[in-house]
């Protein structure tokens, strides 16, 4: 499925996602959580009624000793994973969380029809078309670090305000193709079918996301500008999967920074940085301000 390195890391790092019914969920918590536990891994496996959404890191043997069990003896499925590898163990405990939502939209989602699957190697092609809008449907402070090429960020500091930033730019998306991606595809899953519920029905989305990407595509060939922001301590991984040498994150509002950030006056270490100046953004649940936000542009479409 992969190609693995020749001396691999110690460490695999997996991420991955799976809609299904799974009505027991509550019951599995203390079950999943002690198998992790004595395989050693650390991460977060997040679990629902509606499914599985997790990055989690151990040993080879570790992961794919878990990743069978998931799909033999619980989901009855296979599953699709994205793996990255590491010389430390980048998460610092092991977390099973109950939500009700394996990713919250904020707002009710049919879950029956999703966009078009566009295989990476084909998503150049789709995104350089003239009838196309590209979406970039993750957070600002992910978004800050690297996206593709002519994509439009709207600028939200959380996936519950695309809802709203989509009905605000309702005009600007008729008669349009909408192209969506996120780093490992479980965002664009939900607000493909949430736009398909909402009467916009020419919408896609990259199949495994940015991660599958970065495995298919050709360095060379890529559209992709910048670095992918991860949820763990490596905060970034370049087109090769590695992780960054250059992005930090605020120390004071967690924001992640670049290089050309860490080189402006307002960042200073631990107090301040050209995202928040000094005001906390609390995990980033809280929208920037005005004074806040370093781009200028408002959110909306601008063609």
């Amino acid at each position: 499925m992969f190609d693995r390195p020749q001396s691999p890391p110690p460490y695999v790092i997996a991420a991955f996602y799976h809609f299904f019914d799974f009505p027991h969920f509550e019951a599995m918590q203390a079950p999943l959580l002690e198998r992790l536990t004595h395989l050693g891994i650390k991460g977060s496996l997040l679990i629902t009624a509606e499914g599985v959404n997790s990055t989690m890191a151990g040993t080879r043997e570790a992961i794919d000793n878990f990743l069978a069990y998931l799909q033999s003896e619980l989901i009855g499925a296979p599953i699709t994973w994205k793996e990255s590898y590491a010389d430390y163990q980048p998460f610092g405990k092991v977390r099973v969380r109950l939500k009700k939502e394996t990713i919250g939209l904020g707002e009710p989602v049919s879950m029956k029809r999703f966009g078009q699957y566009v295989e990476p190697k084909d998503w150049n092609a789709l995104i350089s078309r003239n009838d196309v809008v590209i979406i970039d449907t993750r957070n600002d402070y992910e978004v800050n670090l690297g996206t593709f090429r002519n994509a439009i960020d709207p600028n939200i500091p959380n996936f519950k305000h695309l809802p709203q930033w989509t009905r605000d730019n309702a005009e600007a998306l008729k008669g349009k193709k909408v192209a969506t991606f996120c780093t490992g595809g479980i965002r664009c899953e939900k607000y493909t079918s949430w736009l398909i519920d909402q009467g916009i029905e020419d919408v896609y989305h990259l199949k495994g996301g940015i991660l599958q990407y970065f495995e298919d595509v050709p360095r060379e060939e890529s559209l992709w500008a910048g670095e992918c922001f991860v949820f763990d301590e490596r905060i970034a991984v370049d087109h090769d999967l590695n992780p960054s040498q250059t992005a930090v994150l605020c120390l004071h509002c967690d924001h992640a920074l670049t290089a050309e950030d860490q080189a402006q006056p307002t960042y200073i270490k631990g107090a301040s940085c050209p995202h928040c100046l000094g005001q906390p953004r609390h995990a980033h649940d809280r929208p920037p301000t005005q004074k806040q936000t370093p781009r200028q542009h408002t959110g909306r479409i601008k063609f």
